[in-house]
């Protein structure tokens, strides 16, 4: 980083000097001729735009991802409550109670916790309890169907965590804001003095454009917490399914947990 900022330094001093010394040598122009400060905004507007478009690819890269996750979870969990059917009874009803709590622990404690960029605690209780019956069936065909398919739950849930934090450092942010706001007085300074009334209205335009992008990134960068967010809807889903599943061996009573995914005894 030093060696840009030195090697960019040295290059405006050159430039400088160049205008001083050997322009006049050069050119037959006067010295009041040259680049007006209109002919540097076009270059700096196109500089900010470009800007604003690599960012927002890459914040909506990581929406993407944590979109994608999102599914690929529910589908694992979904998955295994599925797999669990090819296990003896008891396990069998343990695992897809696990999943419920699972599902309505995600649903209901750590998506509002990604908001922040968070996690919980709550549904690695539930995840530990498939481990626990896991056991139960080891050496049993079923055994190997379950682990597969909770290690697939497991990858997905830590993307999905990994893909809740912020991908786009403040720093970046607040340069991109820096180049928004001196764009603007630089095209504000190039407007005319009368008869300004069409440019002034592009100009505001303008900003409106430039300002909601950058909103827009920073809404993006934040999947779960922002206006543009993920929904827990495949979750949602995925809890659905498996509560019917229990459900047709079992009662809602003999669920561990509340509607929260809260244990309901310790």
């Amino acid at each position: 980083m030093v060696l840009v900022i030195v090697v960019a330094a040295v290059a405006l001093l050159a430039g400088l000097a160049a205008n001083h010394w050997l322009r006049p040598r050069l050119l037959n122009e006067d010295d009041d001729t040259g680049m007006a400060v209109k002919d540097l905004v076009g270059p700096l507007l196109t500089l900010t735009v470009l800007l604003l478009a690599f960012v927002l690819v890459t914040a909506n890269g990581s929406y993407g991802k944590a979109e994608v996750a999102s599914r690929g979870e529910a589908r694992a969990l979904d998955q295994l409550v599925e797999s669990a059917e090819y296990a003896p009874e008891t396990q069998r009803g343990e695992v897809q109670a696990d999943a419920v709590c699972y599902a309505r622990a995600v649903r209901a404690k750590e998506w509002p916790a990604m908001a922040d960029g968070n996690a919980s605690a709550a549904p690695s209780v539930w995840s530990t309890d498939f481990r626990r019956v896991f056991r139960e069936v080891n050496g049993k065909p079923v055994f190997g169907m379950l682990v597969t398919a909770d290690n697939k739950r497991s990858d997905e849930r830590e993307e999905r965590l990994t893909q809740a934090t912020a991908s786009i450092p403040s720093a970046i942010l607040w340069f991109l804001l820096a180049t928004l706001v001196i764009t603007v007085i630089a095209l504000g300074i190039c407007l005319p003095r009368r008869n300004n009334r069409g440019q002034i209205i592009t100009l505001v335009v303008i900003t409106a454009l430039l300002t909601t992008t950058l909103c827009i990134i920073r809404d993006v960068d934040r999947p779960f917490g922002g206006t543009i967010n993920v929904r827990p809807t495949a979750i949602t889903e995925a809890e659905r399914q498996a509560t019917r599943d229990f459900l047709t061996h079992h009662t809602a009573a003999d669920l561990p947990c509340d509607d929260n995914g809260n244990r309901r005894n310790t």
